[in-house]
């Protein structure tokens, strides 16, 4: 009754890391600009992963596989949005436009910092709609 109970409990785990994994795809060709995807892709990507690691854990259900796949977590939930900022700074820099309808408000003090004023003027040009 108890492996019942675990392979039912990892089963949903693994099926809903999945189900994220394929929202993040399906944004990935959805959403109009790099940055909007690169968001998408990094959440999705990084809570999919950790439900279904943690499904795994669930399943096996062995204390050395839980602090494997705790190990794990911690360097991917520490990882994954240092790379998606440093690779998003990067396209900023870079000049990839932003979507037409981004509010850039925010971004104004930033982007007068950086001499990059004329990427606001760009993105309301940009052919991305």
């Amino acid at each position: 009754m108890v492996h019942q109970l675990h392979e039912i409990i990892s089963s949903i785990l693994i099926l809903a890391g999945v189900v994220f994994m394929l929202l993040s795809a399906i944004g990935l060709l959805r959403f109009p600009d790099f940055y909007t995807r690169m968001s998408t892709i990094t959440k999705g990507s990084t809570l999919g992963l950790g439900l279904i690691l943690i499904g795994l854990s669930v399943y096996f259900n062995k204390a050395d596989v839980l602090l494997k796949v705790l190990l794990i977590l911690f360097f991917i939930f520490i990882t994954s949005p240092v790379a998606a900022h440093v690779i998003s700074r990067t396209a900023v820099k870079t000049r990839i436009p932003f979507w037409k309808r981004t509010n850039l408000h925010e971004f104004k003090d930033y982007m007068e910092r950086e001499d990059l004023q004329d990427l606001e003027d760009k993105s309301k040009d940009s052919i991305v709609d």
